[in-house]
Formats: C-alpha cells, structure tokens, sequence
C-alpha cells in the first residue's frame, strides 16, 4: 500500500508539472471586454470561460503547437494557431458577426416581400388581401413608394420609366411575357398566381450585375420550396371559378391549378362604360413540381392561358367605333437548380421559355404577331468567410418575334427581329464589419442584332449608424434593347441600346414591426428611340438621340404593433421627371406621371365577427396631356385620382371563407387622360374624348374552401 501511494503521488506530481498555463482576454473591436466566451484547445477539453472583465485562464497537457478556439454569440469564432508554451496576458479581439440579425444589409432600391426577408416591407399575405388589388400582383405593388397608378393600362411603371422597362424573373429566370394580353385603354394584369410565391424583390432601380435589359426596375418573384401539407383548393367567383391540388411527399410536392374567367355574367348584372360584342373569357392553368436532393432543390413550373375578348371601342377620329377582336395563347416553363457543393460552393442554375400569341382583328384590318422567348442561366457563388462572398456567371437570352398585319384584307407585311444577347457578370459581397458592407459588380454584354457590347458596373454600400437604423448609397449604369414596337423595324433600321445610370440614398428605421424607409433617387436617360411621325410605322425615320431625367423622393411607413388587430402602412412618392423621346418637339413630363402619389392601406381583424376588414385609398395629382389648342406642348393636366377601395373575408369555418370587395366605392369620375382628334372641326378646334376607367366601380363576391389534412388551413392569404 506504501508503494502504491507514494506511485500516486509520483504520477499526481509529473502531471501537475507537465501542465501548462495559458491567460489572456477576450475583447471586442473597441476593445470591451467579452464576458461569458468560450475559450479551449481544439480536440481536447482543455479550456475555459471568460470573466466578467473578459479575462481567463487554463491549463493544458498540451504541447507544441496547438489550434486554439474562442466562440461566443453574436461574434465570429476565431480559430487561431499558438505555441502553448509561450501562450500568456494575450489579447484576443473577437469580431462582429455580419450574419447576426441586426447586421448591415443594403436596402437602396430594394423593397422585400416575404416571411424570409430580413427586413419586409410586405408579407405573401399582403399581396392579396390589399383592398383593390383583386388578387393582382401588379396592383398591390402599386401601393408602394416608387410605382405610378396607370390605371389605363395596368402594368408597372417605375420612376418616371415606362412599362416596358421593368424585367420580371421567376426564381432568377426571365419571364418574356409576364402580362395578359389587352387592347389599347383596357388594363392588364400579371399572368402569376400569388399564392405559389413566399418571397417578392421589387427593386425600384441599383439592382444586382446579375439582371440586365431593365432601365428602371426588376420585379424577382420567388415561389415556394415546400408546401406544408396535401390540400384542395376550391374557389367560387362572381367571375369565374377555380380547383388547385398539392401533394406532398418525402422529397418532392406537385400543385396543379386551374382556372376559368367569364366576365358575361357579370357585366350583364353591373353596367360598364364600354361595349362588348363579347366580354373577357380565360381558361388557365399552372403546375410547378419541386425535388429536394440532399444539396439541392429542383424546381420546375409551366403555365398556359388562352383568354380572348371582343369590344367595340370609340374612337375620337371616326364616327363608328372600332371594332377589336383578341386572341391570345401564352405559354410559359422555368426550370431552376440552386444548390450546394464542393467547399462552400453554390450553383444556381435554369432555364425559361416562354411562347405568346396574338390573333387581332381591327375592323378590317388584321394583325398576327407571335413571340418565342428563352433564357438560360448559369450562376456560382463562392463563400471565402463570414465577410466575402463572390458570384459570377452568365446569361444568354433568346427572342424571336414576328407580325404579319394585313390592311383591308389586302396584301400582308410582314415584320419581326431575331435577338440573341450573351452576357458575363461577376459580384463581390463585402462586409467589412456588422455596421458596413458593400456590394460591387460589373456586368457585360454582347447584342447581335444592335451589334453593340455594352459594359455596366453597378456599386451599392451600407453603414449601420444605429441598432435599428442605417443609410445605403447605390449607383449603377443599366441599357435595354429598344422595345418592341420599334425593334420589330430593324430589318429597316439601326438601332442602338437604350440607357439609364442611377443613382440613389436611402434611410431605413426598422424596430418592433415599424418600418419607415425614406429614399431619395436620380436618374439619367439617353439613347431613348425618337421618331419623326404621328405614330410608329416601318417608314419612320428613328434615332437614339433622345433622352430625360427622373428625380425625386420615395416615403414608406409600416406600423402593425401599435394598435392590437390593426396594420396599415402609408406611401408617398414625388417625381419630378422630363423625357425627350418617341415624337416629342420638346422635353416634358410624360402623360403616364403623377407628380405626387400616396397610398394607404389597413387592415383589421375583428374577432368576434372572425373577419378581416380592409381599405385602401389611392390618389395622385394630375397627369400631363397635349393639347393640340394649345400652342404649348404638354400643356394641359388632369384633374387629380381618387380611388377608396374596401374587402371583406369572413371565416365561415376554420376552411371556408366568403370573400367580398368593391373598388372605388366613392363612385369617383376619374379620368386617366384625353385623346384628340387628328384635324381640327370647323371651328377650328379640336375635338378631344376623355380616357376613363371601364368601370366606375368592380364588385367581387366569391367562396373559398380549402380541404387538407390538418383541418385548419384556409385560403385568406389568396384573397
């Protein structure tokens, strides 16, 4: 027993000396002290914790050179190389992690939609049960800073720049035809159905190197990776009806939807300001069909829709009105792959192709057009730390278009243009540290129809001067093949890209379910396409030498904490803009600009009624119109928009909903603009006719049932 002790205490006394201390302190980028991190030897489990005075000290077995690790919560792990025998009173300064919450992030030009952005201005909710936006997309949006109310045409206007300059993207793949078709004064709407999307970017201008042929606005909707449970959906509506089915497996879902509009029965019960021979009809349907791998998901979505409709229309310059007859056939297929591989390698990845058809009959003239459209797409991403993140790939976008128009029924002309445009972009995400990042990028491209490259660097930074506020600054150069009106002369013509340079600053304060956004804009316009005739036709002259300008301010606030049940937000948005372009004798505001803009939209739910109740007002200042009394060009202005709208969902059951909503509830007698005749009467004037909604009010009234395995799911969020 002797000898055992006194081995014990031989081998107790070899390892306390063969031990070795270490010391030091852990503290942040200012040099605070870090209480409570954690500090050991990789593979053992030597090691300790800081102190309140970021201080601490170990012993370690360890010999030589050993790999040691400090961690804490909100900062970056530090993996660091030492000699164990010289380790003592070291300083360990530990940095901010720029993946933490209330982390930087660029917000100049961005507004996010989504239950996953970090900062959202609206929720998948949102963009259906905004009052007046009947299920549109395109219309809720149009209750944000930034975006005009065209009532006349539908479609999205941003910042002083047309329709046609805003690009929309399906998981990061261009959609060509992401409008129905319509007729001249009839508004469109988006082809998509919200409730396959929990995701919206909708950027009013400085937007990523990764998108090009946009001069003011990309719109990146992103659908869902996995719904949560086998459903069917049945809809009921004053306008038509609808059936959508998901199902649900271990690593993959399918959801089929369908649709059928006729608006006959409707416009038969509500009087409209416009006489159809026969109204709007549509038969619809959309499937997208997703795959989980291991690294990966693969998503792949179609869509078609015919629609068709026959009006006659007024028309200032003839006695008869003119008849329009419409067919239309839209086709669209995505495919994406966004995954991960290698050492903190990403691949996203797909396809697109979208395929329209138009049948017009004007009277007795006769127009066919068709568009065939492909995109295709290769992106990776590299992350060489918490702090830098590089991506670069390439796009390749296909597009033939071509329109026979036959006048009188006599002989047909034939128009149309084969583009193909192969681009490079390359983008660096830096964060320097959790109050400044910045973004860098550089995009180029090649147009074989315009025989041009064009070279478009995009800059945007971010500084966070407070918890929940920060500023970003964004500048960018972006150019556009000209659109199709009059690219579609090209055989007779040469054109040249259309460009914009932007620049904007940008504010954000986001606390407790507030936002408030305050965003100050410029933006630069040249080689716009002008022409020398009273309309667009193959023997116009054309040249790129116009150009414009677009500045102004964009406000946003969104409160939904501050009174129990309630949520609203407000938008105010002032322009001013000047364009020198199409067949303009002078640089002015454009007809489809409001120079002020504002919307506010609530949202109420009301327990004991189990509803949800909303409003939305709309209202902008006049537009400019020409005058051809007038010797001014532009001269004249509309009186000011007004628009209340009102919805209301009642919860039958837990499943079944009946959904009520009419626009413009007031009864206002807007008016979009005035068209005049091309020669003046006898009195020498010219007679003019007002441009106006179609209706001065719509009604809806539908019934939602949803059926799925929990019971409990329902189809507000579609409404």
């Amino acid at each position: 027993m002797k000898f055992i002790y006194t081995l014990t205490i031989l081998l107790f006394s070899i390892t306390l000396f063969s031990q070795t201390t270490l010391s030091g302190k852990v503290v942040d980028e200012k040099g605070n002290p870090i209480a409570g991190a954690n500090i050991f030897i990789e593979g053992t489990y030597d090691g300790t914790s800081s102190n309140e005075t970021g201080d601490f000290t170990f012993a370690t077995t360890t010999t030589g050179n050993q790999t040691l690790v400090v961690s804490f919560l909100v900062y970056e792990t530090t993996k660091m190389e030492i000699d164990v025998s010289n380790f003592k009173n070291k300083i360990i300064k530990l940095r901010d992690n720029v993946n933490a919450l209330d982390a930087v992030i660029i917000t100049a030009g961005n507004l996010e939609a989504g239950d996953k952005a970090r900062v959202s201005v609206l929720k998948p909710l949102d963009i259906v049960t905004t009052a007046g936006s009947a299920g549109n997309i395109i219309a809720a949006l149009q209750t944000l800073p930034g975006t005009q109310n065209v009532g006349e045409d539908g479609r999205l206007f941003v910042r002083g720049g047309e329709a046609n300059e805003t690009q929309t993207f399906v998981d990061g793949i261009r959609v060509a035809q992401p409008y129905g078709a319509s007729a001249q004064n009839l508004p469109t709407r988006g082809r998509f159905s919200p409730f396959l999307f929990n995701g919206i970017s909708f950027s009013t201008g400085g937007y990523s190197a990764e998108y090009g042929e946009a001069l003011s606005s990309v719109l990146l909707l992103n659908t869902q990776d996995e719904p949560d449970q086998n459903k069917t959906e049945i809809s009921l509506m004053t306008v038509g009806l609808g059936v959508g089915n998901t199902q649900k497996w271990k690593k993959s879902s399918l959801s089929v939807n369908t649709a059928y509009i006729n608006l006959a029965p409707y416009q038969v019960a509500i009087k409209q300001n416009v006489d159809w021979n026969s109204p709007y009809q549509s038969l619809s349907g959309e499937t997208v069909y997703r795959y989980n791998f291991n690294n990966g998901i693969l998503k792949l979505y179609a869509a078609f829709d015919s629609s068709k409709f026959d009006i006659n229309q007024e028309n200032i310059n003839s006695e008869q009105k003119i008849r329009v007859d419409l067919n239309n056939t839209n086709f669209y297929f995505n495919s994406s792959y966004k995954g991960g591989f290698g050492n903190n390698w990403q691949i996203t990845s797909g396809l697109s192709y979208g395929y329209s058809k138009n049948k017009i009959k004007l009277d007795s003239d006769a127009v066919a057009n068709d568009e065939n459209a492909a995109h295709l797409k290769l992106k990776l991403t590299q992350r060489f730390s918490e702090r830098v993140k590089l991506s670069f790939g390439a796009d390749y976008f296909i597009t033939k278009f071509n329109e026979d128009f036959k006048e009188n029924l006599g002989a047909t002309n034939t128009n149309g243009y084969n583009s193909n445009i192969g681009a490079v972009y390359t983008e660096a995400d830096v964060f320097f540290s959790k109050k400044f990042a910045a973004k860098a990028g550089l995009r180029a491209s090649y147009n074989d129809l315009l025989n041009e490259t064009a070279i478009s660097p995009r800059v945007s930074l971010a500084y966070k001067m407070a918890k929940n506020s920060q500023f970003s600054l964004a500048f960018g150069d972006f150019s556009q093949t000209p659109n199709v009106d009059y690219i579609k002369y090209s055989k007779f013509h040469q054109f040249e890209s259309e460009k914009a340079s932007h620049y904007i600053l940008n504010y954000q304060y986001n606390k407790n379910g507030k936002t408030f956004r305050a965003e100050a804009y410029y933006k630069d316009y040249s080689n716009l396409v002008k022409y020398d005739t009273p309309s667009i036709q193959y023997n116009s002259v054309f040249n790129n030498n116009g150009s414009g300008y677009a500045k102004g301010l964009d406000l946003f606030w969104r409160d939904g904490k501050s009174i129990k049940n309630l949520e609203y937000w407000v938008s105010y948005s002032y322009i001013d803009t000047e364009r020198d372009y199409k067949n303009f004798s002078a640089q002015v505001t454009p007809n489809f600009v409001a120079d002020h803009s504002l919307s506010i939209v609530t949202k109420y739910w009301i327990n004991d009624w189990k509803s949800q109740i909303g409003f939305t007002n709309t209202y902008s200042s006049g537009r400019p119109y020409n005058n051809p009394n007038e010797t001014k060009f532009m001269n004249g202005k509309t009186k000011s928009y007004n628009s209340l709208s009102f919805n209301w969902a009642y919860l039958l059951t837990s499943q079944k909903i009946l959904y009520f909503s009419v626009s413009n509830i007031l009864g206002s007698q807007n008016v979009y603009g005035y068209e005049y005749a091309k020669n003046p009467n006898t009195a020498g004037v010219y007679n003019r006719a007002a441009i106006t909604p179609t209706a001065d009010r719509f009604f809806f009234l539908g019934f939602f049932w949803t059926i799925s395995n929990d019971k409990k799911e329902n189809q507000l969020k579609n409404l």
